[in-house]
């Protein structure tokens, strides 16, 4: 028995088909909505922290109800709360593919990867709209 060390596998992004090849792996953007799914539902937690502050600010009287509605209206709470509205809206369309593949749809490549791409733009024209719409009623 030999007592040479055996080569270990690679990962497969770390792969390529020879010397001076690409590398067999590549990105794609099933990757990319797997991914924000995974900050998404990091803001979805912030977003019940933010809701359990703002209850508790306005159990606690106007003066504490001013000042963490006034922090929430400024640049960077208006910042935050564009975010946490596009992870909600992204993980209400990912959701709804996830429904979908539930049922055993949706699995081929060019279907996963639309899926992908819509999941996105739901998330993107949604939010967009929404925070128009509160500006142009002046919400905010």
């Amino acid at each position: 028995m030999s007592d040479a060390p055996r080569p270990r596998p690679l990962s497969p992004h770390l792969m390529t088909g020879g010397i001076g090849s690409p590398l067999l792996w590549r990105w794609h953007i099933t990757m990319a909505t797997s991914i924000i799914h995974r900050g998404s539902i990091f803001g979805i937690y912030l977003s019940a922290l933010l809701l359990t502050g703002w209850l508790l600010a306005l159990a606690s009287g106007p003066e504490s109800y001013g000042a963490y509605t006034g922090a929430l209206s400024s640049p960077l709470g208006l910042l935050v709360l564009f975010g946490l509205t596009f992870t909600l809206f992204f993980n209400l369309a990912y959701n709804v593919r996830q429904a979908f593949w539930d049922m055993g749809k949706g699995f081929k490549i060019p279907e996963a990867n639309a899926g992908s791409v819509a999941i996105i733009a739901f998330a993107v024209v949604t939010t967009l709209a929404l925070w128009a719409v509160l500006f142009i009623l002046g919400v905010l």
